[in-house]
């Protein structure tokens, strides 16, 4: 093999052939979950589906990042309309005092229909946030979403 001054051989600047191309893998494009809901039983980017509920948890350093973390995949997933906390102080209102008292709602976090960003229940998890979206062309929707329709 013949190197030329700057130590590249000859064939360098030949374009590969045909056969020595790797054969490219179609591109899919990305569908939103509020498009196309993922079905149940399916492992989608970490989190999993029943068909109705599609649930992930998200973690980071710091709570501020989750939250945002949390931003980013509902706008991408096409829940950018979905009003939300705008700081993540704002998202600590939601979440329960620590002594007993009076509960409305079980959930421990923000609740807007068909989303529920949820703090776990384990105090050990620390900056984490639980992502629940549910799929809004189910029939009774709503009412299974508030919990007052049951199969």
């Amino acid at each position: 093999m013949v190197y030329d001054e700057f130590g590249f051989h000859d064939d360098f600047w030949e374009e590969p052939s045909e056969e020595a191309q790797a054969p490219e893998e179609p591109i899919i494009p990305h569908v939103p979950i509020r498009t196309q809901f993922p079905e149940s039983g399916s492992d989608y980017l970490g989190g999993i589906s029943d068909g109705w509920e599609y649930r992930s948890t998200f973690g980071g350093t710091r709570l501020a990042f989750t939250f945002a973390m949390v931003k980013q995949f509902l706008e991408d997933e096409g829940y950018g309309d979905i009003p939300l906390p705008a700081t993540v102080e704002e998202l600590r209102l939601f979440r329960r005092p620590k002594n007993a008292q009076l509960q409305m709602f079980n959930e421990q976090g923000y609740v807007h229909n068909p989303i529920k960003i949820l703090f776990p229940t384990n105090k050990k998890v620390r900056n984490a946030l639980v992502l629940c979206i549910y799929n809004e062309q189910v029939p009774n929707h709503l009412l299974r979403f508030h919990g007052v329709w049951r199969d």
